[in-house]
């Protein structure tokens, strides 16, 4: 029998619909039957292609026990938290206020009946174990002190609300200077691992930002060991593993320090964000691998995770209930593969001990496609065998793909897709298609939406990472295609999202229902607070000056967060390192720097940009001024690379 989840749009909802747990999705009558019979309400968040959250819902919201002892005591809750991540932020703080640690997936908060949270939790146990109580225990004292303890329950939901909303803000400020760099990198060679690659140890994580951060500074600084993190971060993560050398794209993070073994879910934000700093170390080394990679990451999501241009939200780490089952492959399969593929028998055994294929298996018995050589120069019949891997593959069952379409993740995506249009034309299309078609969706009368299944009109409101997001999206499409109607319509998203959500330097994520602060720091994927700034900054030097008024303030007031501690903030830190450079705008009729665009990511400075103007010659100029006049472009480049060096 199905609960109310059944009319959900949602995937990862409508994947509960027919748990024995009676479900509700968050809303008034979830919230009024709570009060009207005096219960607490269990919330569960977390999202479809969550690992934890199909180990528990199997384990718990599946179990007829456990889901009595629900029902009786506890209204529930189940959120989508990449369709609310509202909801999912304000609980994640009273999860990290309650526990003194981050939480994550699935998040499993008790509130009261006002819905005032006094517990918290992640993934819970149906036996003990971890050190943690069974679930059914855990529910069972829980529902007994809520009919004895209600008042000391209620007291304790209000004390957290209080801290978790201080009324005063302690506000400490410092200097923004250029030691930011310095200090940055010294932080960054702290943490870095030097023989796989990658920052701190495992879980890890490909921490784009982190990395493109590094390249820029290469650029600027010339600090060999900022170019060497970066790369070597970069070719590790790409050897196989975290990244799917049969088909293409990255999963999301590594359960150990090698890269090898993945949490096995693709999210689009990874691949988006990935595939760009890919095409920046490709442009900064011109070594063919990093195009490579990029270009074969986006060929997987165009083909694999788009729809009429849209992309899809992430593909799951499970097929079957198995983790990673899609992936890998036994001894004897591999081999029989490259049989069928007619790759000559006596290659079979080099091929195998290249892409680490071992009777023994390097995950559980099987094996992860692997290659120490990402470049694979010079192994025969290498695309061969990768063919025949993936005709293996036909065979199986794909996992699940979450078919919602997020405007931010959306927004990252075709960002790439420009980015790599300057490279390849033949991604142009791709990506002003899927903008027109993103913007025909979810920009409605003037109206951001976040969220929508694939075929569904959309019905939740946006935040500000989709108002960022989407505003460096049409930045990057100016930059490729010169056209002004993109800065337009970035413009007028960025005014409404400071309307919205900007007071005196701070800026908010959410409104409404749930008031929440915008994030400093990058978590999976850049902060939405240093992407606004992103848009601020380009639009300052394109559009009006005015815009970066708003950069210093929200800067200052972050000042000495950012400038004590920046890597633990990088797209922050670029932004200030941006911001104290300037921008280098290169100007000239419009006709005139379009021969050029191709050429734009290999100026010797990060931070320029193609402005239209009426000049017949080059102008270079910065976000106050211009200094600069010449005949070529050539020598306009020249004239940058002796800026920089000096």
């Amino acid at each position: 029998m199905a609960n109310h989840l059944k009319n959900e749009h949602s995937p990862y909802l409508r994947q509960h619909a027919k748990n024995p747990v009676n479900w509700y999705p968050w809303g008034e009558e979830a919230f009024k039957k709570a009060k009207k019979e005096h219960k607490p309400v269990f919330l569960s968040i977390g999202y479809s292609s969550c690992h934890w959250c199909h180990v528990m819902e199997h384990e718990s919201f599946e179990n007829k026990q456990t889901a009595k002892i629900l029902n009786e005591y506890f209204i529930s809750i189940k959120v989508d938290r990449e369709e609310r991540p509202d909801i999912d932020k304000h609980f994640q703080g009273v999860y990290q206020l309650i526990n003194s640690r981050p939480g994550g997936w699935p998040a499993s908060i008790f509130l009261t009946e006002e819905l005032k949270p006094f517990y918290a939790a992640t993934y819970i146990p149906p036996e003990p174990r971890y050190g943690m109580m069974s679930f059914e225990s855990l529910l069972e004292m829980i529902a007994q002190k809520y009919r004895s303890e209600k008042e000391l329950l209620t007291q304790k939901a209000e004390e957290i609300l209080t801290f978790l909303n201080p009324k005063i803000d302690k506000i400490q400020a410092t200097t923004l200077d250029e030691s930011i760099i310095g200090r940055f990198l010294n932080q960054a060679k702290q943490l870095f691992d030097y023989q796989n690659g990658g920052f701190n140890q495992a879980p890890k994580f490909p921490q784009a930002s982190l990395l493109d951060l590094l390249l820029d500074l290469y650029s600027l600084t010339r600090d060999e060991e900022a170019l060497s993190m970066g790369t070597v971060s970069l070719l590790s993560m790409a050897k196989g593993g975290l990244y799917d050398r049969v088909e293409g794209g990255f999963c999301r993070y590594s359960t150990d320090n090698q890269w090898l073994v993945p949490h096995f879910e693709k999210m689009t934000y990874d691949n988006a964000l990935l595939a760009e700093v890919y095409l920046k170390a490709y442009r900064i080394t011109q070594n063919t691998a990093y195009k490579t990679i990029a270009f074969e990451t986006l060929d997987f999501m165009l083909k694999k995770m788009n729809q009429n241009g849209l992309f899809y939200s992430a593909s799951d780490a499970d097929t079957e209930g198995e983790e990673g089952k899609y992936f890998i492959y036994t001894y004897e399969e591999a081999l029989k593969s490259f049989q069928k593929a007619n790759i000559p028998s006596k290659e079979h055994a080099k091929l195998a001990a290249v892409l680490h294929i071992t009777k023994a298996g390097n995950f559980e018995g099987k094996n992860i496609i692997r290659t120490e050589d990402p470049q694979h120069s010079d192994i025969p019949f290498y695309e061969e065998a990768i063919g025949a891997l993936k005709k293996c593959r036909e065979r199986r069952t794909y996992p699940f793909i979450d078919k919602k379409i997020i405007v931010s993740w959306n927004a990252m995506m075709i960002k790439a897709l420009f980015k790599a249009a300057r490279v390849n034309e033949r991604y142009l299309k791709a990506a002003i298609g899927s903008l027109d078609r993103l913007l025909e969706t979810m920009y409605i009368h003037s109206q951001l939406f976040h969220s929508a299944l694939i075929d569904k009109k959309p019905k939740i409101h946006a935040f500000l990472e989709d108002y960022a997001f989407l505003g460096e999206a049409l930045i990057e499409a100016y930059k490729t295609t010169l056209d002004e109607r993109y800065l337009i319509i970035a413009a007028k998203l960025t005014n409404s999202a400071i309307e919205k959500y900007y007071v005196h330097g701070k800026w908010k994520f959410s409104r409404g229902e749930f008031e929440t602060d915008a994030d400093l720091y990058d978590s999976s994927y850049p902060s939405s607070v240093s992407t606004m700034l992103c848009v601020l900054l380009s639009l300052s030097s394109l559009v009006d000056t005015v815009y970066k008024k708003f950069v210093f303030k929200t800067l200052e007031l972050n000042s000495y967060d950012v400038m004590r501690q920046p890597i633990s903030t990088p797209k922050l830190s670029h932004m200030v390192i941006r911001y104290l450079k300037d921008d280098l705008i290169i100007k000239a009729k419009e006709e005139t720097l379009k021969i050029y665009i191709e050429k734009m990511d290999t100026v010797p400075y990060p931070f320029t940009l193609f402005k239209n103007s009426l000049n017949d010659d080059f102008m270079i100029c910065n976000s106050n001024s211009c200094f600069g006049h010449e005949k070529e472009f050539s020598h306009i480049i020249s004239r940058i690379q002796t800026r920089t060096e000096n």
